[in-house]
């Protein structure tokens, strides 16, 4: 049992709703987003509560969550159960999820089914897809589905790229993601997420465009950056990446917390008589009562046993 308290719309922070439109003034206004993951219900609610502006649900999950080796394995389903805790946590903040691999490749029909699939059961404001798919994000667009774009070192394509590696670095491939960010952008993409891109090429995207651009690993030009929750507070379990700022030691508090949990359960000082239920008092002397004659009884029936062995 769990004493979590759900958490109302009209609770927490009176801040102004982040919507599509929000995005796209902020950049108009020259203010940055603040975007994070979240992959489940506290999170989410603690992320929201922050004031962050985005938080994404994205298929990162699979290794900072699942414990797998890339996003790969990641399926529909288990975005949607973790998007559906994060949607319970969240109010204020714009809400994105990640299409995993395989469920935006076969066709347009499928990719939109797989979208509307994704809002109907999760809650989520938009979806995110990665690389420059134009017939396919049009075609989620068509169906009335804000997405937000991705470009530069997309984790899907791991195998293609020969590993996690930096984008955009010859003058053809920059120039190639430049007119990809343009067409996301007249497709109708509502923000751009620029990943592992050198700064340049990230502050020159930014710049070309309308709608706020996010980095990760992309520099500080961008119109905002996000971050992974687990890579922010050291619940990775290996070496950050050069982009990464820790902004807590996470792991060292829940380990520190979780070893004296465990001495404190082996001494015998956890729980305390004040974190124990008691009967009402007249109960408590009436079991008390009940027991010693229940002790006595026993000590009587040992007693004639070893007699008898006599």
């Amino acid at each position: 049992m769990s004493l979590t308290t759900p958490r109302s719309a009209q609770a927490g922070s009176r801040a102004q709703k982040i919507t599509v439109q929000t995005l796209r003034e902020s950049k108009r206004l020259g203010r940055r987003l603040s975007t994070m993951t979240a992959y489940d219900f506290p999170t989410a609610r603690i992320v929201d509560e922050a004031e962050i502006d985005l938080v994404l649900v994205g298929d990162s999950l699979g290794m900072a969550v699942l414990g797998y080796d890339d996003t790969l394995a990641v399926t529909l389903d288990d975005m949607i159960h973790h998007a559906r805790a994060v949607r319970r946590g969240t109010h204020r903040a714009f809400m994105v999820v990640d299409m995993p691999f395989g469920s935006f490749h076969v066709s347009d029909k499928e990719t939109v089914r797989n979208a509307l699939r994704l809002v109907k059961d999760s809650g989520t404001e938009a979806v995110k897809i990665e690389g420059a798919r134009l017939s396919r994000i049009t075609a989620v667009l068509a169906a009335e589905i804000p997405v937000v774009g991705h470009l530069g070192l997309t984790p899907q394509s791991v195998h293609a790229m020969g590993g996690y590696k930096v984008q955009g670095r010859t003058h053809a491939a920059v120039e190639q993601l430049v007119e990809d960010a343009l067409a996301l952008e007249q497709a109708g993409v509502c923000a751009l997420v620029l990943e592992g891109i050198p700064r340049e090429v990230a502050a020159r995207i930014t710049a070309c465009l309308e709608i706020p651009t996010i980095g990760i690993g992309a520099g500080p030009d961008c119109d905002g950056q996000i971050l992974v929750f687990h890579d922010m507070f050291h619940l990775t379990f290996a070496p950050a990446a050069k982009f990464v700022r820790r902004f807590g030691d996470a792991a060292a508090l829940f380990r520190d917390g979780i070893e004296a949990y465990r001495a404190a359960v082996t001494d015998g000082t956890f729980p305390a008589d004040q974190e124990s239920y008691h009967l009402p008092a007249a109960m408590r002397t009436q079991t008390n009562q009940v027991g010693e004659e229940a002790s006595q009884r026993a000590a009587d029936a040992q007693a004639l046993a070893a007699a008898g062995a006599d």
